[in-house]
């Protein structure tokens, strides 16, 4: 199955936490690979506490022979494991956060899991990194491409995400 995985941090060496995220899913799901890795992109904080430092966000596409509430456990195992606590504030700064925007065609309603991403069409922080990798994906339940999603979001008075870093991931050779 391809995941959709949105990645962020706004505390420590935020790059740093962003490949040691990807590289702990390498080494603790069986079997998963990077198919794909968007630009890094810097961000200001959305809905956050006031003073909360910018992200970096990025998105990749991981392959993996699990179900989406198994790979939910691993990347928020994986969370911890870089120090987000588990109980935390809404939108409170992180060293890292791992949301699954995609397994697929699939669609599931869980207490703990929704997918799609129930918010990620309104997220230019999400859509610009995904569409870096995935501008022609139609998201189930929804008839645009995430190209024209992100093309059709209101120009707000935040900036718009910037480029961080473009390879900033590696994945040695095949």
């Amino acid at each position: 199955m391809k995941y959709g995985i949105a990645l962020g941090s706004n505390l420590g060496d935020r790059l740093k936490n962003l490949r040691q995220a990807v590289a702990s899913l390498l080494q603790r799901v069986p079997g998963s690979r990077v198919i794909a890795t968007s630009a890094v992109y810097e961000t200001d904080p959305v809905d956050c506490p006031p003073g909360s430092p910018g992200f970096l966000n990025a998105v990749i596409e991981l392959e993996a022979e699990l179900q989406p509430l198994d790979l939910l456990r691993f990347t928020r195992a994986i969370e911890a494991a870089l120090g987000r606590p588990n109980e935390h504030e809404h939108h409170a700064p992180r060293t890292v956060d791992l949301d699954l925007l995609y397994a697929d065609a699939a669609e599931v309603n869980h207490p703990d899991l929704t997918l799609p991403h129930p918010r990620m069409t309104q997220r230019r922080f999400v859509l610009q990194p995904l569409a870096d990798i995935r501008a022609d994906l139609r998201l189930p339940g929804e008839d645009r491409s995430v190209q024209e999603i992100l093309a059709s979001l209101p120009i707000s008075d935040e900036p718009p995400p910037r480029v961080y870093a473009l390879d900033w991931l590696d994945l040695g050779s095949p």
